[in-house]
């Protein structure tokens, strides 16, 4: 809890007094009177342009702000102030002012209608060194640049569509690895985080290692990334004290600092002479995005510096493409174990589709509109990231009468705003029907506001084109090719933690049983 961290590491506590007001002499009293009333005339008569006041909000403790009375899943506990103070209040973590946004319409403003002002990020202090002092398309001052290689070069339908291959081999590794697991326990969310790790780390590298390469440099680049999640998921005392940074008092930093050093030997390994797959003239189309992004950096076409390349590929690309999808499908999976009857409605309509004895293919995702809505409904009760990414304004602002400060800590409760019942009928049921009643409620590209699981604006995540192919691919071939079950005695639940992601409680163990023997043989 961010409570139990202050007392862990600060050590302080607070005690409440009474203080009683003596009186005062009749003349005094007199006296105090009269200076108010003529205060408040003079006011009254000269109306000044005063700056509007900040948000409402809790009242915040001198130094440690409101962070005692916080509770660890914040997406929860904003909800909960929401309402009392209404759509927009303010919340103090530390020193640091944050004013939390809570409705649709305000929602809006800052995503869009200002985005310019709200884009800048506010990146930790341990997610600024492991971007190379803020080079990744979150934190740098020059993410237009970086956003757009990344687009051009790796999210455009021609780069998906040449990369089609790379996805339907980690797929059907990741089945092939079920069906090496009959009968067993699964934890669903490591076995979605491996095959996302495939997918991500080949389209990033995969034309430039040898295949005896491969295996070496994929565990060195998991170990580091599975740390980097630790060191991110981590709180950390100097995000809410600046003055603490330098001391780094939890050593968070000091492990950041020695990731990256991890990193540029992975980079030292990808770059040495004869490892491209250029140099083994296999064509253009065998590019990989590392191969892209040197390219660029030579022809001067982005001038992008090694640290910004190394930031793009780390934390844009493979951080931003694993956790989300894993999150995405164990959730999907829980939900639907929950309610056998969607489960089974889905599998009808793979079985219209797909030939029991195959396997999924990514051409079949456009016949599936009732999956389509899982994940969609999925991503509407479930959001990898609650609050949004938190923005921090470049200019101090108003915003629905309250003087928003330059430096403060805008989120936005997207969870909150998702399970909205003035807009979502039952909203805190799985209902994937609502999506195929309305296709434009689940519009992912951020133009409906009540619905935001990527985000908005300028800034909506650029990785949304790969999330709609992967994410659906993986979950549907699950459900087509085995029955699963919850191992005897397990008592299910859906309640969630807020770390760096909203993950479950408790991961999602599942035991797996074939559909189809002959759907598996597709898989070897």
């Amino acid at each position: 809890m961010l409570s139990k961290l202050f007392h862990s590491f600060v050590g302080l506590s607070f005690e409440f007094k009474e203080h009683t007001i003596t009186s005062c002499g009749v003349v005094s009293i007199l006296l105090a009177a009269t200076f108010a009333i003529s205060c408040y005339a003079w006011f009254i008569k000269k109306p000044t342009r005063s700056t509007p006041p900040l948000p409402p909000g809790p009242r915040a403790l001198p130094l440690v702000g409101n962070i005692l009375s916080a509770e660890p899943n914040l997406h929860r506990y904003f909800t909960k102030l929401s309402q009392i103070y209404g759509p927009i209040f303010k919340f103090y973590l530390g020193r640091k002012l944050c004013i939390v946004i809570g409705s649709p319409s305000l929602a809006k403003q800052v995503l869009k209608e200002h985005d310019v002002v709200f884009a800048n990020r506010d990146p930790s202090a341990a997610a600024s060194v492991l971007t190379y002092g803020g080079k990744s398309i979150g934190a740098s001052p020059e993410w237009p640049k970086l956003r757009q290689v990344l687009v051009r070069e790796t999210m455009s339908n021609t780069s998906l569509n040449s990369s089609s291959a790379i996805r339907r081999q980690a797929v059907l590794r990741s089945m092939k690895d079920v069906s090496g697991r009959v009968g067993s326990p699964i934890k669903v969310g490591e076995l979605m985080f491996l095959t996302s790790l495939d997918v991500a780390t080949r389209m990033l590298w995969g034309a430039s290692l040898r295949g005896e390469d491969w295996d070496a440099v994929a565990i060195q680049f998991r170990e580091v990334l599975e740390e980097m999640f630790q060191v991110l998921g981590s709180g950390n005392i100097s995000d809410l004290f600046p003055l603490l940074t330098r001391f780094d008092l939890q050593g968070l930093e000091s492990k950041a600092k020695k990731l990256t050093v991890r990193l540029d030997k992975i980079f030292e390994s990808l770059l040495r002479p004869g490892q491209s797959g250029q140099d083994m003239n296999e064509g253009k189309s065998s590019k990989d995005f590392l191969q892209t992004l040197l390219e660029l950096q030579q022809q001067g076409d982005y001038s992008l510096s090694m640290d910004q390349i190394k930031a793009l590929f780390m934390v844009d690309v493979a951080i931003g493409s694993t956790d989300t999808t894993s999150i995405t499908v164990e959730w999907a999976m829980s939900e639907l174990l929950q309610k056998p009857e969607v489960m089974r409605k889905a599998r009808n309509e793979l079985e219209q589709v797909v030939a029991r004895d195959s396997v999924v293919e990514e051409f079949h995702l456009a016949k599936l509109p009732y999956l389509e809505a899982i994940v969609k409904e999925t991503l509407r009760l479930h959001p990898p990231a609650p609050l949004l990414t938190s923005r921090r304004p470049s200019a101090t602002s108003n915003l629905s009468g309250y003087t928003i400060p330059k430096g403060s800590t805008i989120f936005i409760n997207a969870w909150a705003i998702q399970r909205n019942p003035e807009v979502w009928e039952n909203p805190q049921d799985f209902q994937p029907d609502r999506f195929l009643e309305d296709v434009k409620i689940g519009d992912f590209r951020g133009n409906n506001f009540n619905y935001l699981p990527f985000g908005s604006g300028r800034r909506i995540c650029p990785g949304i084109p790969l999330a709609e192919k992967i994410v659906p691919h993986v979950l549907a071939n699950l459900l087509h090719l085995f029955e699963w079950s919850l191992p005897e005695g397990t008592k299910f639940d859906l309640s969630d933690k807020l770390l760096m992601a909203l993950k479950k409680s408790e991961p999602l163990v599942v035991i797996p049983t074939p559909r189809s023997l002959s759907a598996l043989e597709h898989c070897n």
